[in-house]
């Protein structure tokens, strides 16, 4: 079925666009009691004297162990455009993102982190792009800086491997900091999958789109709660989401040490009638057997990687479950 979306932003092509935008900050938290409230007083500094924009923002609590629910509501109670949507339990920051696209009511919407580690005040850049035309402008890191040596090369190697492998391509250096407009939120949540990358997710729906380049920050408080760990299952999630080319490189590689295995056994055995050679004993057997088993354990773990994801979708549970909804209309 064929769905047509219309770029909600209508530029003043006589001048400057004046009009105001509603615009939907979508912010998951997960056990971040120390920085809600630094987030929000440099949210309203940012935007005090931008009467063009209007802003809500849209908490999603993941769970929170932590005192981070109560911290909410109590900014709630003096800032009436925060809203919060609390799950039921953690469900991880991709479904926690979901939830927040779900409840967002803005013109255009900006997935944040609440760690400041991405600057609020870029959005005014956005916006002004945004009103040029463009549905999608993406926050591209100027430099890693900020990451540790493993980090940024795990990192470059992570896009890499994937842009080789998968469609469609990931920009490089950009993250979920990025502006989009209504009618892009709108394919994104028609989207169907339970197990959602949501970098992939972003880049597949495509519009038009254009970047602006910041340096990204240190966090202001707390800590992250991406360890090594997480980050290696993530990237994993990624190629697995996009890409079928590890199970055809089980393929190609499964050809290639056959075909090494028969040329093998043709030297050996006319090595034995030509010269009379014995045939090699039980080292070089141990070590053929070892090699082929271990690669037979992969290639199985490879296929399981993908029959556990198609299991998953199987079952069409959803991406989270809300246990309450704190408007501050209510």
């Amino acid at each position: 079925m064929e769905q047509t979306l219309t770029n909600s932003n209508t530029p003043d092509v006589e001048g400057p666009d004046t009009s105001v935008v509603k615009l939907s900050l979508v912010v998951p938290v997960y056990n971040e009691t120390e920085t809600v409230s630094l987030f929000l007083d440099e949210v309203g500094k940012v935007f005090k004297d931008q009467p063009c924009v209007d802003v809500e923002i849209v908490f999603v609590n993941d769970g929170s162990t932590d005192d981070t629910l109560e911290q909410l509501l109590i900014c709630q109670r003096t800032d009436s455009r925060v809203r919060i949507v609390d799950l039921s339990r953690n469900f991880g920051k991709e479904a926690a993102l979901t939830a927040g696209l779900q409840a967002a009511a803005g013109q255009v919407v900006v997935p944040i982190d609440v760690d400041l580690q991405d600057p609020p005040e870029l959005i005014l850049e956005m916006i002004a792009k945004w009103r040029e035309g463009y549905e999608v402008v993406l926050a591209k890191r100027a430099n890693r800086d900020s990451d540790t040596w493993a980090k940024r090369a795990s990192a470059s190697w992570f896009y890499k491997i994937h842009n080789k492998m998968a469609d469609p391509q990931l920009p490089e250096n950009v993250g979920d900091f990025r502006l989009m407009d209504r009618c892009v939120i709108e394919a994104l949540k028609d989207l169907p999958e339970s197990r959602r990358f949501m970098k992939g997710l972003f880049a597949w729906v495509g519009f038009r789109t254009t970047c602006v380049e910041y340096t990204r920050l240190e966090r202001i408080a707390g800590t992250t709660k991406f360890n090594g760990w997480r980050l290696w299952n993530f990237a994993l999630e990624g190629v697995t989401s996009f890409s079928t080319d590890p199970l055809r490189i089980w393929t190609y590689l499964g050809f290639g040490v056959s075909l090494i295995s028969f040329l093998f056994a043709t030297f050996i055995g006319l090595r034995v009638l030509i010269y009379g050679a014995d045939v090699p004993g039980y080292a070089s057997l141990m070590v053929a057997v070892t090699f082929l088993g271990g690669l037979q354990l992969m290639g199985i773990g490879v296929i399981g990687e993908y029959l556990g994801r198609t299991y998953l979708e199987s079952k069409r549970r959803p991406v989270y479950l809300i246990r309450r909804v704190y408007d501050p209309k209510d």
